[in-house]
């Protein structure tokens, strides 16, 4: 069993932290256990059961009349308003698929916002911000490891499935090289911005994980990209400074670089060519104006 404590279930339900210790005192149907000095934490099923709870709040019902409510008519309401759910309620019910390991409910509720908006849209709009949410894209460590690795082989099928589906670029296509750097692993988000690269015609050349920074150099040598991008997540200041200083003093390229940079500001010191991406609908327009240079 695992124990969240309150500021993860307010990370992942959206409830607020005052608002659960209402709840607590008023209703039944939310008991947290407590350590031996006292602290609140909550389980798997508890917090199962407030992400349905913050889905029907959301939508209306008032708490008096779910604390009334069984599991099951509260199951039900939920399936009903996803139907037609807000972004809000998807999200939350990604991190329901994730807590249950119930790759069913993810594929529909994915499915159903690539019907809805088309795979772009549902990439930026759905799943980025469901991956920063429960942490699994800044490794935070707001879900276990098994559900993490459970969630992200389940969209890196997603993603490659696209890929295999989108036209081979033309000859003449701006080329991108896609990387992460030593020490890094996280590789989800930098897969979403391969898509999207590859999708709006781009050639782009996939390293991974971990590459040093003179196979960099190596790789720019024989492909000759128009951009490198790259992310950081566990990665110190100095450390990031010192990798790109190290790449831009190398290379006459433009760098995109995202992820957990604590200053981003400071990457403007480094070099001109550095552009620092702080969420993926930025992506497009960036390498779009690369394209033009």
């Amino acid at each position: 069993m695992s124990k969240y404590t309150m500021t993860q279930i307010v990370s992942l339900t959206g409830i607020k932290s005052h608002t659960l210790r209402k709840w607590e005192s008023r209703y039944n149907f939310l008991e947290p256990l407590r350590t031996d000095t006292n602290i609140r934490y909550y389980t798997d099923e508890q917090l199962k059961k407030l992400l349905n709870i913050g889905i029907l709040t959301r939508n209306g019902f008032r708490i008096s009349k779910i604390d009334g409510m069984t599991d099951t008519e509260i199951h039900d309401q939920v399936s009903h308003i996803l139907l037609e759910g807000s972004a809000e309620d998807e999200i939350t019910a990604l991190i329901l698929s994730i807590m249950t390991l119930n790759e069913d409910e993810f594929d529909k509720t994915v499915n159903a916002e690539i019907l809805k908006t088309g795979i772009i849209s549902t990439i930026t709009g759905l799943i980025y911000p469901f991956l920063a949410q429960v942490g699994v894209l800044w490794g935070v460590n707001k879900v276990m490891p098994a559900q993490e690795h459970f969630i992200s082989n389940l969209i890196r099928q997603k993603i490659f499935t696209a890929i295999e589906l989108l036209p081979k670029p033309l000859p003449d296509a701006p080329r991108a090289v896609l990387f992460l750097p030593e020490n890094e692993n996280h590789e989800i988000g930098l897969l979403l911005a391969s898509f999207i690269a590859q999708k709006i015609g781009w050639r782009v050349y996939y390293l991974g994980q971990n590459v040093p920074n003179e196979n960099i150099k190596m790789v720019t040598d024989i492909t000759n990209p128009d951009v490198l991008v790259t992310m950081f997540i566990v990665q110190t200041t100095k450390t990031i400074e010192t990798r790109l200083k190290s790449l831009s003093s190398e290379l006459n390229l433009p760098i995109i670089v995202s992820g957990y940079v604590e200053n981003p500001e400071i990457l403007k010191t480094i070099s001109k060519h550095i552009h620092y991406l702080s969420h993926p609908k930025e992506f497009i327009p960036l390498l779009n104006a690369i394209k033009t240079l």
